[in-house]
């Protein structure tokens, strides 16, 4: 009886190991193996081999040999349950990466076409600004503040029109009252778009030349501010800025109320051949940089009071 159980066991060893062998082939060219085949035939092996081996003992114990065997084939089906078990969990971490890749490729595109709309609704309101009729510029404004709103990288490029408008030549002496609005629409959205002045933003304004009137920047953060030859009418504050770049106010020309008290130049603030014909007020503004105001002449009230770094502002 117990040679049977070897022969037998030789067998199903054999005949298992084959069928792994083969499994492992088709495998590796994609074809699913027949791996619990060969694992009933393996277990079934070794329950024949380890029985039969031991019934081959003088008096044996057929309940202790046939005990000890199926716990070798035992132990080859839990090895089975936990390489399925294992196979399954990679299984499921493929298919969920399938699924995460197919996720990211659907948000990138949905992201390329948010940003194709957005460009075409930048181009789209860049050329209502040319538009005869003021309401539409208005409205183009409006437009471009929401995409900058929206899509924050558009906020430089979005203020870089507005100054651009605003630097547009513009005669007040014809009193057009329609154009003074859109002006002003586009000086306060600047304003609107500025971070606070504790923020880490850092946005650029270049006025050269702009004629501005009711011009509020107070509580803003700016990087750097160019209002070369710009000229300032009735009453327009910059007060509790924080100006982290260059300020340049060359040339530029203030016929009204200029309030630049309490704010902050980190770097170069230059006022060479500034004019005021009306009071400014620079109390408690702090020059951390290079201050000039060679050929500049104050008309009307200055007041530098509290300004601690007085000393260093070159005539």
């Amino acid at each position: 009886m117990s040679t049977a159980f070897l022969i037998v066991g030789m067998v199903a060893l054999t005949a298992g190991t084959a069928v792994f062998g083969v499994s492992a082939k088709r495998a590796r060219r994609g074809v699913d193996g027949r791996w619990l085949l060969g694992t009933v035939l393996v277990a079934a092996g070794l329950l024949a081999l380890v029985s039969g081996w031991l019934l081959t003992e003088p008096n044996p114990n057929r309940g202790e040999a046939l005990k000890t065997g199926g716990l070798a084939a035992g132990s080859v089906v839990a090895l089975y349950a936990l390489w399925l078990n294992d196979r399954r969990r990679r299984v499921d971490e493929e298919r969920q990466d399938v699924e995460r890749r197919r996720q990211d490729l659907e948000s990138a595109r949905a992201e390329h076409d948010r940003e194709r709309v957005a460009d075409e609704r930048f181009a789209r309101a860049v050329e209502l600004l040319g538009s005869d009729a003021d309401q539409v510029r208005v409205g183009a404004l409006h437009a471009l503040a929401g995409l900058a709103r929206n899509r924050p990288y558009y906020t430089q490029t979005v203020l870089d029109v507005f100054c651009s408008y605003l630097r547009r030549p513009f005669n007040r002496s014809a009193l057009d009252e329609h154009e003074l609005q859109v002006r002003r629409t586009a000086q306060r959205l600047i304003a609107d778009l500025l971070p606070p002045p504790d923020s880490d933003l850092r946005y650029d304004l270049d006025l050269t030349g702009a004629d501005l009137e009711y011009f509020d920047l107070g509580r803003r953060a700016v990087g750097t501010l160019v209002m070369r030859h710009t000229v300032l009418h009735s009453s327009n504050a910059l007060s509790r800025m924080q100006v982290w770049g260059d300020a340049w106010f060359t040339g530029a020309v203030n016929h009204g109320n200029l309030y630049i008290h309490d704010s902050t130049f980190h770097r170069k603030a230059w006022f060479s051949g500034f004019i005021s014909r009306g009071p400014a007020l620079f109390s408690r503004t702090r020059f951390h940089g290079p201050t000039k105001f060679a050929g500049s002449r104050f008309l009307d009230r200055l007041d530098l009071s509290g300004e601690p770094n007085a000393t260093r502002v070159r005539p």
